[in-house]
């Protein structure tokens, strides 16, 4: 018997006015998959990851996370019950440090609280230090800690993707949503970032990635999830994805080459 997946989205349709930028999309992620959402520009991806995440409200269909019904949900509820995601453009606390920026993730810290900085010091200290030995071993993990007291707007694109990525490692998920991961970011890095996405996949975290980049996701994602004015075109596994008419009709006029080779 299959298990439930992680995630289910359920035919979504999202307006912006007279058009239509999500149109009937339904798919599903399977925990302990990287799951791949690829699309001509303007095919609606974004859109669907930030219906999913709490940061647009669907105009139809619903979306299920663990056999939840979270349509709707503000982004911070969300990312409390573990799912978690990242943004084309990294948004870092620039002024603060790199270890700073994974330190302030966790939910529920005692510090935050008036009065127990007064009555309950000691906890306090405990609790912090312990949040700083996480953040150390994701950012050893992620191979920014000779970077930790950096600034985080002194950062390549690259290492601002690699410290996005560590902070919401942080948040202990079960779900992790990548937007574009690889936009922007060199070669090599883009590498060490593919080899941190597989790591973390082996020991069990699921993801769910919009990329531009067909190397890379033909690479890292297994099944793949194509869409084309806001539907669902296609979805299977990369050599599939590849070879059908249909997604290549869609990729014509500049992104058609991708799927070659």
């Amino acid at each position: 018997m299959s298990r439930e997946p992680l995630l289910r989205v359920e035919g979504l349709v999202k307006d912006f006015g007279g058009l239509r930028a999500v149109n009937g999309c339904t798919f599903a992620v399977a925990e302990g998959s990287i799951t791949g959402l690829i699309g001509p520009n303007g095919a609606g991806k974004t859109t669907v990851f930030n219906l999913i995440t709490g940061f647009l409200r669907p105009d139809a269909g619903r979306v299920l996370f663990q056999g939840e019904e979270i349509t709707g949900l503000p982004p911070y509820r969300i990312f409390r019950k573990g799912l978690a995601r990242t943004f084309q453009i990294p948004r870092e606390h620039r002024l603060l440090t790199v270890l700073e920026n994974l330190m302030l993730v966790p939910l529920g810290q005692l510090g935050e609280g008036f009065w127990n900085v007064w009555f309950r010091p000691q906890a306090v200290r405990a609790q912090e230090e312990a949040i700083r030995q996480r953040a150390l071993e994701v950012l050893e993990f992620v191979e920014l800690l000779h970077l930790k007291d950096e600034y985080a707007g002194n950062l390549s694109g690259g290492q601002r993707k690699l410290l996005e990525l560590a902070r919401v490692l942080m948040a202990e998920p079960r779900l992790v949503l990548l937007d574009e991961p690889g936009a922007g970011v060199n070669p090599t890095l883009m590498k060490k970032l593919a080899e941190k996405i597989l790591e973390l996949n082996r020991k069990g975290l699921t993801f769910l990635i919009i990329e531009h980049d067909m190397d890379l996701v033909m690479r890292l994602c297994d099944p793949i999830v194509v869409l084309s004015e806001g539907s669902v075109l296609k979805e299977g596994s990369p050599e599939a994805v590849r070879r059908d008419p249909k997604v290549l009709e869609a990729y014509l006029g500049g992104q058609y080459g991708a799927f070659e080779g």
